[in-house]
């Protein structure tokens, strides 16, 4: 994906372009007799500007920041100073001070919401009846929705040298397609906001989007947290709470310790109705497989924005070496990080500021432009290049018939007319 997109013949008796955005949408109001540009046409092509896939960092490197680091450092130096100035004080401001945000409750409840309707709609798009194929390499991570595999060479797996980069494809699951990383709960996340080593099996793990939901002000049976109704107090950086254990609302017991049913590979579908209702409404709604992938694709869209919307106040923490997620005020002290200088910090993960990406990975997958055509060749490595990308729901929603959603168009590259296999050598 890398290089210009504009082409430039080498042989007059072969012309071969590549148009650009500006240029399909001027030929296409020639072909409709249309006159000169418009303000509108102008506005349109602005409001979509050409975006490409972020690249990967290397392993060695640290993620980038999403706060600067100046900017930290003056926090800090704040916080210090107003403690110094006022060691006892009440936290005024949720959730810091021990209570939900009155106002991003129905918001985690419609991300916790969306996120059971994809994983639904994901299982029926995947598995069931005119299923859309998915495939998976058997020696790395990479996705590839379509029924034959591409022939990039992209694989960096177990002896990827003697197979020249290629992937060995397999047939692929809904986790393949969409994955959430896992975090420790945290039963009270003002009071023990971390858990030590010595915890790491007594402490429950749940995908990071279902805590962070819990935290917001969602109520789920199997993973029980604090709920208080008076603000705690900070005494010289330490918090103390002056609530007593039988008046705090929604005060329930210890969770008791993870037993080996909780696993970390699958995640975990929890709905507030019995399968057989589930059965019984999917029964007597029956609708088409396009509108299923839009369905999904809109839960998709609107789990991702309700979780940026909620990490503007619960904060949530990621390694910066590897892909760990810890949702809370701290990130935990669990020695499990294997990345690039683990041996410097015994094992303790480089805890930062958290993006939407790190909680919901998108898992970007190269876009097939024809995927309906029995006939149709396997993306080419010389063509990868002209190749678009999106994340592997949007893909798949897409190719099941669901609309392109505007903030993806330009990365899936949909106004880009990639020339023949035989031809590429003729493209500048």
């Amino acid at each position: 994906m890398q290089g210009s997109l504009g082409v430039l013949s080498r042989a007059p008796s072969a012309s071969l372009r590549v148009l650009f955005p500006r240029q399909l949408t001027a030929r296409a109001r020639w072909l409709q007799g249309g006159g000169g540009r418009t303000g509108a046409s102008e506005e349109e092509e602005a409001a979509v500007p050409y975006v490409d896939v972020p690249r990967p960092g290397r392993k060695w490197e640290r993620k980038p920041y999403v706060t600067p680091m100046k900017v930290l450092i003056r926090r800090a130096k704040e916080e210090r100073q107003a403690r110094r100035e006022n060691p006892c004080r009440v936290l005024e401001h949720p959730p810091d001070n021990g209570l939900v945000v009155p106002h991003l409750v129905d918001v985690a409840r419609r991300v916790h919401a969306a996120r059971e309707g994809l994983l639904g709609g994901l299982t029926r798009l995947v598995e069931g009846e005119g299923a859309i194929p998915v495939k998976r390499c058997r020696f790395c991570s990479e996705v590839h929705i379509g029924r034959v595999g591409h022939e990039i060479r992209t694989c960096e797996g177990r002896n990827s040298g003697a197979r020249n980069s290629l992937h060995v494809w397999r047939p692929g699951t809904v986790r393949d397609v969409v994955g959430f990383p896992y975090c420790y709960h945290l039963f009270d996340r003002v009071g023990k906001p971390r858990v030590v080593h010595k915890e790491k099996y007594d402490v429950p793990r749940l995908p990071a989007i279902l805590e962070l939901c819990i935290q917001a002000g969602v109520d789920v049976q199997r993973y029980p947290t604090k709920r208080r109704t008076r603000p705690v107090y900070s005494i010289e950086g330490r918090i103390v709470d002056f609530e007593p254990d039988d008046e705090a609302a929604g005060t329930l017991p210890e969770p008791p310790a993870c037993t080996p049913s909780l696993s970390t590979a699958a995640p975990t579908i929890i709905s507030s109705t019995s399968p057989d209702v589930v059965s019984e409404e999917e029964e007597k709604e029956e609708i088409t497989v396009t509108e299923l992938a839009s369905r999904t694709l809109q839960s998709w869209l609107d789990m991702r924005s309700g979780a940026a919307r909620l990490m503007k106040k619960y904060s949530v923490h990621t390694c910066g070496y590897c892909p760990e997620v810890q949702v809370g005020p701290k990130g935990h002290k669990v020695r499990m990080c294997r990345a690039t200088k683990h041996q410097q910090r015994d094992g303790q993960h480089a805890w930062q500021e958290a993006t939407v990406d790190d909680l919901v990975p998108p898992n970007y997958v190269w876009h097939v432009a024809d995927p309906a055509g029995d006939e149709a060749p396997p993306l080419a490595n010389e063509l990868k290049r002209y190749y678009g990308k999106a994340p592997a729901v949007v893909e798949l929603c897409v190719q099941a018939g669901a609309p392109v959603p505007a903030e993806y168009r330009s990365m899936m590259r949909l106004d880009v007319v990639p020339p023949a296999r035989d031809e590429y050598d003729l493209v500048a």
